[in-house]
């Protein structure tokens, strides 16, 4: 039999790196930005490419950052209303850590999408599809953090591999013990699963080049991570054994589907054109012009 405890990766790092002017810096926080940054340029690069003005790329990331935020803690509250109601004021209090990545992604998608609809951006489409790529790069650096922080508990693991968090002050240790049992690196499986994922993104961007068809491939593949990876997850169980994550996700991977169907039977806009000018073309010929059967 393989000895777990071989293959065991023990983290000892404190979660909280430093001080600055009365805010604690935690690795959860330093690779969140990391990934904002990385996110933001990744879209930028493709948004580039496809002929975005810069302002228009970068008042989009905005947006979307702005939404983000909102979404991630709006969302870690409506999880955790009872920790909420003695202190509402608590709600604002961002430096003393809760986020919901889901809540992330969609304000962050509703913010993005309210700011092209009033700016009238042109091809939405194909911006969400940029924004899904250097969303899911983001989010992927972000999880870095999540794993020397160990703020997300997982199940014990019988596999030869798992993670063990040793510092005092980590809040795995704090509710596992010194005695605690290697845990699934959870969160480790879903920055693979978001690189396997970005990889498969840029695949369909280039090769199936539908506007749209991008964004949809995201929604759905990201929800079907969630939806596995959140089974080994110590999360609060809402409704029929699911988390709140696997609700969100069951009910976002049909709308997945169904995009990318829309957006590969829709033809592009030049072929649109085309086909609206054959139809005006047919109609201002007399009927001597047109041909007979």
């Amino acid at each position: 039999m393989i000895d777990t405890l071989l293959l065991t990766i023990k983290i000892g790092l404190d979660p909280n790196l430093f001080e600055l002017v009365g805010l604690e810096i935690s690795w959860h926080g330093l690779f969140t930005a990391a990934g904002v940054l990385l996110g933001v340029g990744t879209a930028a690069w493709f948004a580039r490419r496809a002929a975005f003005e810069e302002d228009t790329i970068y008042n989009l990331a905005l947006a979307l950052v702005v939404g983000g935020i909102i979404g991630a803690r709006g969302l870690f509250v409506l999880e955790h209303l009872d920790s909420f109601r003695d202190d509402p004021a608590e709600i604002f209090n961002l430096n003393a850590g809760g986020i919901s990545i889901y809540g992330a992604l969609v304000g962050g998608t509703v913010g993005a999408w309210l700011y092209a609809v009033i700016r009238k951006v042109p091809n939405i489409p194909r911006v969400a599809d940029i924004g899904a790529m250097g969303g899911i790069i983001g989010m992927a650096v972000g999880r870095i953090g999540d794993i020397v922080n160990g703020e997300h508990f997982a199940s014990t693991t019988g596999l030869p591999w798992g993670v063990v968090y040793t510092d005092l002050n980590n809040p795995s240790f704090i509710r596992f013990g010194p005695q605690a049992l290697a845990q699934h690196p959870a969160v480790a499986y879903e920055l693979i699963g978001d690189l396997l994922i970005f990889a498969l993104l840029v695949f369909v961007y280039y090769r199936v080049n539908r506007a749209g068809v991008t964004f949809f491939a995201w929604v759905f593949l990201y929800g079907l991570l969630r939806v596995l990876v959140s089974f080994l997850r110590l999360d609060d169980i809402v409704l029929a054994g699911l988390r709140t994550a696997q609700i969100i996700a069951i009910v976002t991977m049909p709308l997945g589907l169904a995009g990318m169907i829309y957006f590969l039977r829709t033809p592009p806009p030049e072929q649109r054109q085309t086909r609206s000018e054959r139809r005006r073309q047919t109609r201002e010929k007399g009927p001597e012009e047109r041909p007979t059967g």
